[in-house]
Parts: structure tokens; C-alpha cells; sequence
């Protein structure tokens, strides 16, 4: 749980860097998790086991194979097809209910708390290996704010993204950086470029604060904080989760992916969760795309 000399600082900055609270056990069953699913892409690949998970994926990578959507824990915000990959298994759903982070998450919400499905697998291999056109979760990860990236109906949701550190997360491998508040925090403008980022001119670069973080440390962002990520510099791979919890019911802003109560408990079996994620993707692949954001490109603020 939080002290409350930790919520005044996070409701005052909008982020918060609290470290040591996914124990290793919880980080090592992900791990094994996502082996057993890269191992699998790679001997598709004819590439074999490389001994660990990060370099078989790096493997997989450099072979210039599409590896981010089938690990992903959600679905795309692009158009979603009957067979569009994802990733939901046991070790995920585990990290989601650990109890440290709901601790944390009560703290900020209070006690009724579902899990938002604005959520995500971050893994960023070095930037001099990623091609223009790869998936933007694998890149440079532009300025904006969370509440922004959900529709306007969640506007007044009380929600805070839980970002956990799979392995140490520095300024040389792309942690992440933030515009700490400095009084009341509007909404600002984004534009969809290559990603949904608020235009240069409303950000003030000389108050951007990296915010490292140790493997298994965790980064708390209030939804309006303005937040990106730095390029990865090194030769290693950043690994993160993007999770998201809120008080329950109230919307989620992104109303056509599954949520679940988490706590009070208990929360549902992850394969009655998974069930959930592919009802979700057998709808949306028999409707008309449904955006993920509200911003235009015709809007002033994106000439």
C-alpha cells in the first residue's frame, strides 16, 4: 500500500516511481509464458531456441518477423479480423490480480477496482534494428496523456495506469519520461500521426523527467500527466506491461474490449477472460472498424 506521502506525491506530479513490488516468482512465470510461445514462433521460423526468451525473440526480430501483435495482451486499435493474434494465458492474467499491484491501485481508486483493457505488452528491442514501419509499441513511444487515448465517455473515469517494469528500465534503453503537473492539468490536443501524440508546441521539454525504474518496480501515471518513452540505445531489450485499473462502474472508454472486476474478489478464471478477449474479437471483426480514439488529423491544432 501506498503512504500517504506517496498519493500526495503522485496526485501533485501525476507520476510515481515505487520500486520492488512484482516479486520475481510472478516476473519468472510471465517469462516462462512468453518463451513458450516465442520458442514455438521461432522453430516456425526454422530458428530455434536461443536458451531464453529475449533472444530467441531477438532471433525472431532480426529475421524481420511480425512478433509484437501475436504477444500482445490485447487486441489492435487498427481493423480486427476473425484470426487477429493476441496473447491472454495464466502467468498474464496472474500479473493483473497481483495483489502488491492492486494494493497500489486501491490507493488511487479505492476498493472497488476492475481491470481496464487499455492495456499492453511493451518490449523495445534496439533501435537500430527497428524498421520505420515496425509496430509502434516497439519504438519510440510518443507524448500523451492516457485519458486521452480512451473515448470521451471515460472522461471522468477514475482510473491509473500501473506501468511494470519486466526488466530494469533506464534512460539508455527508452524508461519512461514525463511532464510532471505544475497546477491543474487540462486535456491537450493529439493528433493520430504514426501515433496518437500531442503537437510539440503545447509540451515544455525543459520539464521532462525520465522516470528509470529497477526490474519488477513499478511507474504509476494519473491519467492527464503528458508521458513518453525514450529510444532504446543499448543492445538489450526493454521489457514493460501497461496496466490499467479503475473503480468499477464507471466507463472504460474503450467499451468494445472485455473488463472484469478484480477486486473485491475473486476475479474470474483467465480462461473465462480469454473467452471474453476472443468474444470481443468475433465482434469487432463482423462490424465496422471502431477507432480507439476521438482525435482527427483535420483538427488546427495537427496542421
Amino acid at each position: 500500500m501506498l503512504s500517504a506521502t506517496q498519493i500526495e506525491e503522485f496526485h501533485r506530479r501525476g507520476c510515481l516511481v515505487v520500486e520492488d513490488i512484482v516479486p520475481a516468482v510472478v516476473r519468472d512465470a510471465v517469462e516462462s509464458e512468453y518463451a513458450a510461445l516465442i520458442r514455438e514462433m521461432a522453430e516456425g521460423l526454422g530458428l530455434g531456441w536461443r536458451g531464453n526468451f529475449l533472444e530467441t525473440l531477438r532471433a525472431v526480430h532480426l529475421a524481420g518477423h511480425d512478433w509484437f501483435q501475436p504477444l500482445d495482451i490485447t487486441l489492435p486499435g487498427s481493423r480486427i479480423e476473425a484470426d487477429t493474434p493476441f496473447h491472454y494465458g495464466p502467468a498474464v492474467h496472474d500479473l493483473i490480480c497481483n495483489e502488491a499491484l492492486l494494493d497500489l491501485a486501491e490507493a488511487i481508486v479505492g476498493p472497488r477496482i476492475t481491470s481496464n483493457p487499455i492495456q499492453h505488452l511493451r518490449i523495445k528491442p534496439p533501435s537500430e534494428t527497428v524498421a520505420a514501419d515496425a509496430p509502434v509499441h516497439t519504438t519510440v513511444t510518443a507524448w500523451h496523456q492516457d485519458r486521452a487515448v480512451a473515448h470521451a465517455e471515460a472522461d471522468a473515469t477514475d482510473i491509473v495506469t500501473v506501468w511494470v517494469a519486466m526488466t530494469d528500465a533506464t534512460p539508455e534503453n527508452g524508461c519512461l519520461i514525463a511532464q510532471p503537473f505544475d497546477g491543474p492539468q487540462a486535456m491537450l490536443p493529439h493528433c493520430p500521426l504514426d501515433q496518437t501524440a500531442i503537437p510539440s508546441g503545447y509540451l515544455t521539454p525543459a520539464r521532462a523527467e525520465p522516470l528509470p525504474v529497477r526490474a519488477g518496480g513499478v511507474v504509476l501515471l494519473h491519467p492527464m500527466v503528458p508521458h513518453a518513452a525514450l529510444d532504446n540505445r543499448t543492445d538489450g531489450f526493454r521489457w514493460s506491461f501497461d496496466l490499467r485499473y479503475q473503480h468499477t462502474g464507471q466507463p472504460t472508454g474503450r467499451a468494445h474490449f472485455p473488463s472484469f472486476p478484480v477486486r473485491p474478489g475473486p476475479a474470474p478464471d483467465w480462461r473465462a477472460v480469454r473467452e471474453m478477449w476472443l468474444d470481443a474479437r468475433a465482434a469487432c471483426a463482423q462490424v465496422p472498424h471502431i477507432p480507439i480514439h476521438r482525435w482527427t488529423s483535420d483538427s488546427p491544432n495537427c496542421a
